[in-house]
């Protein structure tokens, strides 16, 4: 099983960068990328979960019904990305089921960063996917956490995907800088490992990000960015078709795994 998500957010890189940056821009640039990815997607006839932020949402209702239309399932990612709050969970939920008119089930913080388990549960979801099991210098420090799904405080944690053993991050920015062939080595031997794998990626990835120095951005971020991410993004997509591999929500993952949670 394939748990493929997105991260769909307003793009903030150059803010962490000390570059002025409006939220009108972050949202032309995150609009574009959300397009490319939903063309790889519906390309390639699968699904996968969004993992919306409050402020994409208000700002992009078209392209939330575009992600709605063709089938993906839409998640909650916090209301303001670059200052993402512990209680934003609940404001995040009202603003995407409002626009949406649709039941969320799933959360995942901005940048990962820790939630509450418990009041997540309180707020109606099902599922939190805002863990990624390894050491990324600067951003995780997670080598004691569980690497595959748990449950906690009666809601279904579902992590990131690391390799077994020496927990080598499978993420957005490893399909970025590793060569494809190592990329897809890994993703299999996870796959074998584990039964399903679980990665994410962000719609700014798919923008041309190296024709914008102004954004200061780091080159393992600029890196294959733009239209050649959406081709590296659609050949996993293709390996992992061609092998029998099969696409899946989130919320079809907590009803395949533990069927009780969902009523």
């Amino acid at each position: 099983m394939i748990l493929l998500s997105f991260d769909i957010e307003e793009f903030d890189g150059p803010r962490e960068h000390g570059v002025e940056y409006s939220l009108e821009e972050g949202m032309k640039v995150s609009v574009e990328g959300t397009n490319r990815i939903l063309d790889v997607m519906k390309e390639n006839d699968v699904r996968a979960t969004f993992f919306c932020t409050g402020n994409f949402a208000e700002n992009a209702p078209d392209v939330m019904k575009r992600i709605m239309r063709e089938g993906h399932e839409v998640a909650c990612h916090g209301v303001d990305h670059f200052e993402p709050k512990e209680s934003d969970f609940r404001l995040s939920k009202e603003i995407v089921e409002g626009i949406c008119n649709i039941n969320v089930t799933g959360y995942r913080q901005p940048r990962m960063f820790p939630v509450v388990e418990s009041e997540i549960r309180k707020a109606g979801y099902l599922y939190n996917s805002s863990l990624n099991p390894a050491f990324v210098p600067g951003r995780y420090m997670n080598l004691k956490t569980p690497r595959t799904w748990f449950m906690k405080d009666g809601v279904m944690q579902i992590p990131a995907s690391v390799t077994p053993h020496i927990r080598f991050p499978l993420f957005w920015l490893s399909l970025h800088n590793l060569p494809q062939g190592i990329y897809h080595r890994l993703v299999r031997r996870v796959l074998r490992h584990d039964g399903y794998f679980v990665t994410y990626f962000h719609p700014w990835e798919f923008y041309e990000l190296k024709e914008h120095p102004e954004f200061k951005m780091p080159f393992i971020i600029r890196n294959h960015s733009g239209r050649e991410m959406a081709e590296r993004l659609d050949s996993l997509v293709k390996m992992l078709k061609g092998e029998g591999h099969r696409f899946i929500t989130y919320t079809e993952f907590v009803k395949a795994t533990n069927p009780k949670m969902i009523k």
